[in-house]
């Protein structure tokens, strides 16, 4: 297996779920005390939290950069970027550390239609929702439909991910407001899917809250990376 180079802690909630999946995945493919082989730079959130509500995408992708850099040069083979959001400056990262990066997007849109998704409801923080760069890649490369919520529920579960989700926190109200945000978009939008657009999501939702198929981000994303990793 490559060395995979994880860029983390934005939050280090849902990091730690990473370094969980991979870990047991790992095992699960190769038995007995196999783990995955993994260098971690896991940021404080709190300062790239600031860089993105001061919209400063430029310091953000800096730091993102500096950290691929660092961690091609302590050995890593593969990059992994353990957030949608930050996905954003993917191709920088990328660029940055001369290595394969395994995109996100990528690894969801092909379990979406895997699935049979054609019009996903995704679930993300609003710079995911509302900017172009996660969704416009579903759609141009994928060939997915993608649906984000209204502006009001896009605000709700933008705040449920930072305020609550990233602090460890998990409410049965906030868990009822988004199972009341599907509800609202499979009668009015015609969805045919959920994604998991942020990776703390799966945090308070489970595939079985719903009938529809599920797709959670952080599951396949680190499948995709094991691929890449030993492919």
């Amino acid at each position: 297996m490559r060395l995979i180079g994880v860029i983390g802690g934005m939050s280090w909630e849902s990091t730690a779920v990473y370094y969980r999946l991979f870990n047991e995945a790992a095992r699960e493919r190769a038995g007995g005390l196999h783990s995955a082989r993994l260098l971690v730079w896991s940021f404080d959130f709190a300062e790239i939290e600031a860089l993105q509500a001061a919209g400063d995408w430029d310091g953000a992708t800096a730091r993102l950069a500096d950290a691929a850099r660092a961690l091609k040069a302590a050995g890593a083979e593969v990059l992994v970027i353990a957030t949608n959001t930050m996905h954003k400056m993917a191709d920088a990262v990328q660029a940055a550390a001369g290595l394969p990066l395994v995109h996100i997007a990528d690894a969801t849109a092909g379990a979406a239609r895997a699935a049979g998704m054609r019009r996903p409801l995704v679930l993300a923080t609003r710079y995911t929702m509302e900017q172009d760069f996660y969704l416009g890649r579903l759609r141009d490369r994928h060939g997915l439909d993608p649906v984000v919520p209204d502006a009001a529920s896009r605000e709700t579960v933008h705040r449920i991910i930072y305020e609550e989700l990233c602090r460890g926190v998990i409410r049965a109200e906030s868990h009822a407001a988004y199972l009341d945000v599907i509800a609202r978009m499979r009668a009015n939008e015609g969805i045919d899917g959920l994604v998991y657009g942020c990776t703390e999501v799966g945090l308070l939702l489970d595939p079985a809250d719903t009938d529809l198929p599920a797709v959670d981000s952080t599951r396949v994303h680190v499948t995709a990376a094991l691929d890449a990793a030993t492919g």
